[in-house]
């Protein structure tokens, strides 16, 4: 959609460009893929010197700022997100990957863009289904550092842009006080992820959009505080009510079994020396990190979203 643009108004600055188009989805983040656009590169004389712009959503960021990190040991890219899960999330950060059938990014690296170029007119082409999806990143905001958010999700959406910029300055605070992810401060970005990650392997590449799966893993986390963290029942019932809000599911689909998530989360590159780390709030705007839930404790948040018998 955007690409051919994007390609002139390159070439009309005087830049050799070269275009790698990958499927929509997550199946699209594999060592396939990568080495596909390792091996294009190549072929096209990419070099030090040269480049790579992600034009895209998640996934292609992802995959292209993977790639961009890997070949040649790393040149830079350019993020260039186009659905509001990217803009509000994924592009910001430094963080790539690709998954493997045991889970989700668990292959990847820290490779920070050399520019984030967010365009919200981009985001008027978005499906429903896509633009939905990318709120349960600003929810997720919403719950770990800034309750007004919540209230800013009940009024008109328009103008985007400054919803977009608070969420990405959330974001890169983190981000800035613990880039690599050894403080425990920026795991506080995976509330909700946990499970959702889970979710989303058992689920199948694509049944469920990402977005989807954080919010599912949002709710069970929110059910999981309240039994742990003296989470208010308001707070956890605000959750709920701005993911429904969406259209975002509040049930698992009915062929999950729970059996199956829990030995995906277990599987996640957050279980750590036998202990999983898990993101709580104990009440909107704040979160810590925890590592003493039981199952019984995650057995509690999914039998939350599990569907009516």
């Amino acid at each position: 959609m955007y690409g051919q643009t994007l390609s002139t108004a390159f070439a009309n600055a005087g830049f050799k460009i070269s275009t790698h188009v990958v499927a929509a989805g997550e199946r699209s983040k594999s060592f396939t893929n990568v080495t596909t656009l390792c091996e294009d590169f190549a072929r096209h004389g990419v070099d030090r010197q040269s480049f790579v712009v992600a034009l895209g959503g998640g996934v292609v960021g992802d995959l292209a700022g993977f790639a961009a990190a890997i070949y040649y040991r790393g040149i830079p890219v350019v993020q260039i997100p186009t659905t509001v899960m990217a803009q509000v999330d994924s592009s910001v950060g430094g963080k790539t990957g690709i998954n493997l059938t045991a889970g989700k990014n668990l292959v990847g690296s820290f490779h920070q863009p050399a520019a984030v170029l967010a365009d919200v007119s981009t985001l008027s082409t978005l499906g429903r289904r896509e633009w939905n999806e990318g709120f349960a990143e600003v929810i997720k905001y919403g719950v770990i550092r800034e309750r007004e958010l919540f209230s800013r999700l009940k009024r008109a959406l328009q103008p985007l842009g400054p919803l977009i910029q608070r969420c990405v300055e959330i974001k890169a605070s983190f981000v800035e006080g613990d880039e690599r992810e050894t403080k425990g401060t920026r795991a506080l970005l995976n509330f909700g992820h946990t499970i959702g990650h889970a979710i989303e392997n058992v689920a199948g590449y694509g049944t469920l959009l990402h977005g989807e799966a954080v919010a599912l893993g949002m709710i069970a986390a929110a059910h999981i505080s309240a039994r742990c963290a003296g989470l208010p029942a308001e707070d956890l019932q605000e959750i709920e009510s701005a993911i429904k809000q969406f259209d975002l599911p509040a049930k698992l689909p009915s062929e999950l079994s729970r059996r199956r998530i829990l030995k995906a989360v277990f599987a996640d590159k957050k279980f750590v020396e036998g202990r999983i780390r898990f993101v709580v709030t104990p009440r909107l705007g704040t979160a810590v990190l925890v590592d003493n839930l039981t199952i019984k404790d995650l057995e509690f948040g999914l039998e939350a979203i599990e569907p009516a018998a």
